[in-house]
């Protein structure tokens, strides 16, 4: 199967149930909300056979993104592809119709595909990730431009949020457009559902399902089509999907205390999901979309291995329905000169309740904790021609409110008010041409930021805090098929309300004093294709450094629990590496980072690691034709030593270094009728059953047979 690059646009299994085990059915509050949504998204997604449009890419930040985008000729048997933008920034998309990328995906598994990414399980039961020496607070998730990481935690449970709406997935890493709003230090992580049109070579309708050895089922299936109004055109696709296990297998060599089995205690999921995408542009040019996805889950928390008192918890109830409205006009003369506007709304709502248990027996329960939250959201955007070049004008607003009840306690509410003003100018320096240096552009930003939380929940109250942010990026063609990028810029992120009030049902001592964390990056890289080694090239370095200073980290106390403190300095550099050779139908690909990432302070002894940031990681793939029209793929992932802070004591624990073999065979038949393409895959996920851990405590699953099936 061939994957072709575009361009894009830039700112670019059923468990042992809770009831079966003695668990409380949650009250009609802790459903109602989500579930109402849900029922409604269902219905419409069932019952729609409708259709969809092919239209321009309209969004106000894409027409000036177009020039910026370096293509390269097209390349086979590939899941992610490097981008570079003029931005100073590099990416990289994942195809989600890989074969590699398992059917109905949840943006944990997609992201655990994408290079460069370290996603790990932590103690909550959450699927996290790190980047570049920044956790998971510091990138930002956009869908169709709205973020879905500026709530209670200022992150999202990866493990529960799907993509099966999606075609690809991009990840644009370090230097990130102060247009993507407040909170955005070290990346961002940009899903793009009915904002951007799909490829009229592609079909809107299909259906996947797979299966692995566990009994662990997946399903799911997409309806659309697309047709004329006058001189306009219309979309209209929706979808759903199903994902059940009752557990995961556990690794050869590891012990865990509930005695002899092979799975993974507490490691069920009962996952299913809706979404729904429309989208109509006049003949004119002026558009308005509309996505909307929900899902509702129920899943356990697997208990840490490593620590005396463990979380013993299940969330047997956890639900969010969002939803995004964007319109924008044509390019054409505005008030200000000749431009275009974009207008986005989002509403994202959910509840999730959390059980804490007596024992590993998960029978009895001691403690409960019911949250309610709401983010709401609205952007406007704009681009504007300046003589050359073009003027982009971004802002946002949200507002976060938590309602939270623990136990029988009265609740508490909590409220968040962020708001971002950005600006940035591109402006070319030097044409497209035939010399060594063309293409020469330049850009620069500017951000002010604000962050307010006018209710705390009955504890001490902060003041308002006001930052800014800038950036300044420049790339340039050298020769034909190689281009430069580098780029600089200082962002700042204000704690979540997690962070300073929540104690997690006694796991963290709250500190309502923390400070916002500020990043300085810098990043310089080339992307570009060449002949080599008889075949094709398509590679991407990058080097970067960044100081993330008052880094809000995690320390323990001692006595099991922790406290998140400001720290001085959070010091990363290194080298990221992405390449592919192709001979033909044969590719040999692989990714490879090399980061030194310290903390320093006063109060950590010198040089200090921190937390789950490897120094090296990495991955090998050889995938070709084999017989019967077969395609073979086996890929080598390997990660670094890494160190994580002990709740039971002071000074880190050590994880060794670890390594995994992944087999998949899978075959393309073109078919007939309204679908193209059916594709099947067989996988064998970590074939010598290797012992790797996300994170202290938690390994990640052992060896695992799974079929796949699509048709679209």
């Amino acid at each position: 199967m061939t994957y072709t690059q575009r361009e894009t646009g830039a700112p670019g299994v059923t468990p042992a149930g809770p009831e079966a085990r003695g668990h409380r059915s949650p009250g009609p509050r802790a459903r109602r909300g989500a579930r109402r949504a849900l029922g409604v998204i269902g219905r419409v997604a069932f019952v729609c056979a409708a259709p969809a449009l092919r239209a321009q890419e309209p969004d106000s930040t894409r027409r000036a993104a177009e020039a910026t985008r370096f293509q390269m000729p097209e390349l086979s048997v590939q899941a992610t592809r490097p981008l570079a933008t003029v931005s100073g920034a590099s990416a990289v998309r994942l195809d989600l119709e890989s074969p590699r990328v398992g059917p109905v995906p949840l943006l944990e598994e997609a992201l655990r595909d994408i290079p460069f990414v370290q996603v790990r399980e932590n103690s909550r039961g959450e699927a996290q990730l790190t980047l570049r020496g920044t956790e998971s607070r510091q990138v930002a998730v956009l869908v169709d431009g709205i973020p879905l990481t500026l709530g209670w935690d200022a992150r999202s449970d990866l493990s529960v949020i799907p993509v099966d709406a999606a075609r690809e997935v991009e990840l644009y890493r370090g230097i990130s457009s102060v247009l993507h709003g407040p909170n955005v230090l070290g990346g961002v992580v940009a899903i793009e559902i009915g904002r951007r049109d799909a490829d009229p070579d592609l079909s809107l309708s299909g259906l996947q399902a797979g299966v692995d050895a566990t009994g662990a089922t997946v399903y799911g299936g997409r309806i659309g089509s697309r047709w004329g109004v006058g001189e306009g055109t219309i979309s209209l696709q929706s979808g759903f999907g199903r994902r059940t296990r009752d557990a995961v297998p556990l690794p050869g060599g590891v012990v865990q205390p509930a005695g002899e089995t092979e799975d993974r205690l507490n490691s069920d999921l009962s996952h299913s999901s809706v979404f729904l995408t429309s989208r109509y542009e006049a003949g004119s040019g002026a558009w308005v979309s509309l996505s909307a996805f929900g899902f509702d889950a129920a899943k356990g928390v697997p208990p840490e291995l490593h620590v005396a008192d463990p979380r013993l918890w299940r969330i047997p109830e956890t639900n969010r329905f969002m939803t995004a409205v964007s319109a924008g006009t044509a390019w054409g003369e505005t008030p200000f000169g000749t431009g275009d506007f974009e207008v986005s709304l989002g509403v994202d709502v959910g509840e999730t309740r959390i059980d804490a248990f007596e024992s590993l027996a998960y029978e009895t329960i001691e403690g409960q904790e019911l949250a309610d939250d709401r983010t709401l959201t609205a952007r406007v955007l704009s681009d504007h021609e300046v003589g050359p070049g073009v003027f982009r004008s971004a802002f946002t607003w949200s507002e976060t409110r938590h309602v939270e009840r623990i136990d029988a306690e009265p609740e508490s509410v909590f409220r968040q008010r962020l708001v971002s003003l950005g600006g940035e100018i591109e402006m070319p320096l030097a044409s497209a041409g035939r010399g060594f240096w063309s293409d020469v552009r330049a850009s620069g930003g500017l951000s002010l930021d604000r962050g307010t939380t006018p209710e705390t929940g009955g504890r001490l109250e902060r003041d308002p805090i006001t930052d800014w942010g800038a950036r300044l990026g420049a790339s340039a063609h050298l020769g034909g098929t190689t281009r430069l990028h580098l780029g600089a810029s200082r962002r700042v992120r204000f704690p979540s309300l997690r962070e300073l009030y929540s104690g997690a049902l006694g796991r963290f001592e709250p500190n309502p004093d923390l400070a916002p964390e500020t990043l300085r990056a810098f990043e310089t890289g080339l992307t570009g294709t060449a002949m080599a080694l008889g075949g094709q090239l398509e590679a991407q370095a990058v080097l970067f450094h960044q100081r993330l200073s008052d880094a809000i980290v995690r320390t323990g106390l001692g006595d099991g629990r922790f406290r998140r403190e400001n720290r001085r300095q959070v010091r990363a550099a290194g080298l990221e590496l992405l390449g592919t050779v192709q001979w033909g139908r044969v590719a040999l690909g692989g990714d490879l980072t090399w980061q030194d990432v310290v903390l320093t302070d006063a109060a950590a002894p010198a040089g200090s690691r921190a937390e789950y940031q490897p120094e090296i990681a990495g991955s090998v793939s050889l995938a070709g034709p084999l017989v019967g029209g077969l395609t073979g793929r086996a890929a080598v992932e390997v990660v670094g030593r890494q160190f994580c802070v002990d709740p039971d004591g002071p000074g880190d624990l050590a994880l060794d270094r670890s390594g995994r073999l992944d087999l998949m065979l899978s075959r393309d038949w073109d078919v007939g009728g309204p679908f193209r393409t059916l594709q099947a895959t067989a996988s064998l996920d970590n074939v010598t059953d290797a012992t790797v851990f996300d994170q202290c405590g938690l390994p990640r699953p052992g060896r695992l047979f799974r079929l796949q099936l699509r048709i679209f």
